[in-house]
């Protein structure tokens, strides 16, 4: 049995050998796409810093910064850390040659653009932008910076496109950390939304699309909707189960003829939720999945809702969809939508899943190019 065994774990790995010659084009295939993004900096040395530190982000290194990266072409630390932390360049170019690149590629009418701030930890109080602050890679509040970011999600594929870093009040007020960390003086205290609407205005005539979608960080804004609203984008955005809503297509209770017309009352969508007959659940296929069809149940509703600060905000479709989990349980999202109120339910299927790409993107660039690994402390860089 033991003979047996050997023979075949030699035919197995000989089967997993990966032949050399497949990956002699990998390298010349990275310098022709790095060409494009190459062109806004300025001289040679910048050019071959951009070409070493992008290799080394889609290395095997464990820690993906400055100085790793300069040990792995057996260079001195000073030189890449110089061009990433102090070195006169422009990195918008950058982004925008991105952009321009992905809405060629990938680019699709009902595509999704998605927005989402993600924290990085960080020790110390010294990196700019970095305080005690929901840090949703750790579930918990800790010393972390928050980078909101925007992607690209249609159905070929999907990709993070822009982000900002958000800078709190304290350090938007504080001017002694704000000059020892190279902050701009026109860069004043922005919320997270209104960095969204920034990258929105910036991108969004460059990247076709016919959605926005963002985590209820993102949707409990009344403001929020609203913006995207006067902008004409049409947006299915996460909120809170404990959102108030009031039902739009239930009957008020009946008047006694005295005093005010009775209203329907606004409820917690869960509660909401749970009063619901099994018959008024559609089951929605939404794509093929590794693990076969996925497959959702929604059920939709006009709605007012009461989000941030208990604001009353105009009608809405809230759309729930419940999915049953690997451990048996049974997950509920709840979501808000200016949509028209005729929109099919495997549409918002679509675009409720396609919201969840941006976590893959995300959780991608931190464990495979080093997202998270930079220890620049400045503004720049």
């Amino acid at each position: 049995m033991e003979r047996r065994f050997k023979v075949r774990l030699k035919e197995l790995l000989e089967d997993a050998e990966v032949n050399p010659t497949l990956l002699c084009g990998v390298l010349p295939r990275l310098e022709k796409f790095i060409e494009s993004f190459v062109a806004s900096l300025h001289g040679p040395d910048q050019t071959k810093h951009t070409h070493e530190y992008v290799a080394g982000l889609i290395s095997n290194l464990k820690r993906k910064n400055a100085e790793a990266i300069a040990y792995l072409h057996d260079q001195e630390r000073q030189a890449l850390q110089k061009f990433i932390g102090q070195a006169p360049w422009d990195h918008r170019p950058l982004l925008g040659e991105l952009t321009r690149q992905v809405g060629v590629e990938l680019g699709e009418a009902d595509a999704v653009l998605v927005f989402d701030p993600s924290g990085h930890p960080k020790k110390g109080t010294e990196s700019v932008g970095v305080q005690r602050q929901w840090c949703g890679r750790l579930g918990k509040v800790d010393n972390c910076q928050v980078g909101v970011y925007m992607a690209y999600v249609s159905r070929q594929e999907h990709a993070l496109v822009d982000l900002r870093l958000y800078l709190p009040q304290t350090w938007a007020k504080d001017k002694k950390r704000r000059k020892k960390c190279g902050v701009p003086k026109e860069i004043r205290f922005h919320t997270r939304h209104e960095l969204s609407l920034e990258m929105l205005d910036k991108n969004g005539s460059l990247l076709p699309h016919g959605w926005v979608a963002g985590d209820d960080e993102m949707g409990r804004s009344t403001r929020f909707r609203g913006e995207l609203q006067a902008r004409h984008e049409r947006y299915l955005l996460a909120v809170p189960s404990n959102t108030l809503v009031q039902d739009q297509e239930a009957t008020p209770p009946l008047w006694s003829g005295h005093g005010r017309h009775p209203q329907v009352p606004f409820v917690r969508g869960d509660k909401w939720t749970a009063a619901l007959p099994a018959s008024h659940w559609t089951t929605v296929e939404v794509r093929a999945g590794e693990k076969g069809p996925l497959v959702v149940e929604l059920v939709k509703v006009r709605v007012r809702a009461k989000t941030e600060r208990r604001r009353t905000g105009p009608e809405e479709t809230l759309v729930v969809m419940r999915e049953r989990q690997p451990d048996g349980t049974t997950k509920h999202d709840y979501y808000l939508s200016n949509a028209a109120c005729e929109t099919p339910l495997v549409e918002f299927a679509r675009v409720a899943k396609a919201e969840h790409r941006i976590e893959e993107c995300l959780q991608r660039a931190k464990g495979e190019a080093g997202l998270s690994d930079y220890e620049v402390r400045t503004w720049e860089g």
